[in-house]
């Protein structure tokens, strides 16, 4: 709260002598030492009544919400920070990386290079989460372009979005890069890849719907 800012309390006065009906209406200003002034609708006024006859009216109370709502909303998980569901991963490291291929086995998976700052990338990241919903036996990679540039230069990875293709032995199977307008392209090549489907791996496909109702 900023040094000029005004904010007033209701209170009513109790008195030995008197009784006053009508609420004073207390101002503090922070500016000013924290003097108080105040009003009232009746023929008292507020210097006239000693400060230990003033009763706080918990009916006039108003909570600041807004800063609540400040918090509450800095607290959401960044476009690149959200997740489909536990078939999507994000890769922080080399290491991680070839782990990931190495134990998904036949599983299709697919890499999504992508860059924080890559409005293509924000814009195309609802439609890959929906994907990804749809197809439980797809292991999706997300790899983080400024996090991991010598694995995106070792891999060739020049384009945002990028995605690649890995199936067990064949290894990488499929490069390109895609944007929204193109998506369908990604929707061909996953038909042309994925030999398996959901009903494989009820597993992961009950996990993904307890995560959907948390």
């Amino acid at each position: 709260m900023s040094p000029t800012t005004s904010f007033s309390f209701s209170l009513y006065a109790s008195s030995n002598h008197a009784q006053i009906s009508q609420p004073i209406e207390i101002r503090t200003l922070l500016n000013s030492g924290n003097r108080f002034y105040g009003s009232s609708s009746s023929s008292l006024t507020s210097s006239s009544i000693a400060p230990e006859n003033l009763v706080f009216s918990s009916r006039k109370k108003h909570l600041p919400v807004k800063v609540q709502a400040l918090a509450a909303e800095t607290e959401q998980p960044k476009w690149w920070e959200k997740k489909a569901g536990p078939n999507m991963i994000d890769i922080h490291s080399t290491e991680q990386f070839l782990n990931a291929l190495k134990d998904a086995g036949d599983r299709l998976v697919i890499v999504d290079f992508y860059g924080t700052w890559c409005g293509s990338c924000r814009a195309m990241f609802p439609k890959l989460c929906k994907t990804a919903q749809e197809h439980p036996e797809i292991l999706f990679l997300k790899v983080n372009f400024d996090e991991n540039k010598s694995l995106c230069k070792s891999l060739n990875v020049k384009v945002l979005p990028y995605f690649h293709f890995y199936r067990g032995a064949e290894g990488q199977v499929e490069s390109f890069s895609c944007s929204l307008a193109k998506f369908q392209k990604l929707r061909e090549a996953i038909e042309r890849y994925n030999v398996g489907s959901s009903s494989d791996y009820p597993s992961l496909a009950s996990e993904k719907v307890e995560d959907s109702s948390v």
